[in-house]
């Protein structure tokens, strides 16, 4: 079961690596440099790792809090892309995309911390 959760988050990180260059670079049309690449690299990899530990540690609520604020997230990030003109719209996409993910990772650890108090009380 560990080797299946190891693919599951490097699935997410590099979805999240591809999902990032696609909107920026072939949507918008803007040539993205190193610095772009590092950045939406390390993004990725954090996102499968977070992935990854959530599985790991069993935090199922928070992982699927998580990877719900990561569809949104992308969602809203290609929507503002294809609706908001230059540069503005690449910037108010990638910065939901942080925002998104990093709310939903508080929102479903707090939830899940929550359940787990809960059952020990029990």
């Amino acid at each position: 079961m560990d080797r299946q959760l190891g693919k599951i988050g490097l699935f997410t990180g590099l979805l999240t690596l591809v999902l990032l260059i696609v909107g920026v670079r072939t949507i918008s049309g803007v040539e993205l440099g190193w610095k772009s690449y590092l950045a939406f690299s390390v993004f990725g990899l954090t996102v499968g790792l977070i992935a990854f530990l959530l599985l790991f540690y069993k935090l199922r609520i928070a992982f699927w809090f998580f990877m719900a604020g990561m569809i949104i997230s992308f969602e809203e990030f290609f929507r503002s892309i294809l609706t908001i003109e230059g540069e503005l719209g690449q910037s108010i996409g990638v910065l939901s995309v942080y925002i998104f993910s990093s709310f939903s990772l508080g929102i479903g650890l707090i939830i899940q911390f929550v359940v787990i108090l809960i059952g020990k009380n029990k």
